[in-house]
């Protein structure tokens, strides 16, 4: 298990959209160098290139 920051997600979606999707694993393995699968990369990054932002929660919600 590992935790991708934002700007490790825009860096893996970067990769992804210029160069690709084994650009990708590439770049996920270079930020994560204790992942060695292949496979398992690239389900990782197809995760992470297809995250939508979340919404922030209203602060005042509604009584």
């Amino acid at each position: 298990m590992f935790i991708v920051t934002e700007e490790e997600a825009a860096a893996i979606q970067r990769a992804f959209k210029e160069r690709g999707e084994w650009a990708a694993v590439v770049e996920l393995r270079r930020l994560f160098p204790g992942v060695r699968d292949n496979a398992d990369c690239q389900k990782w990054v197809r995760t992470i290139v297809n995250w939508q932002p979340v919404e922030k929660a209203d602060p005042n919600p509604p009584l």
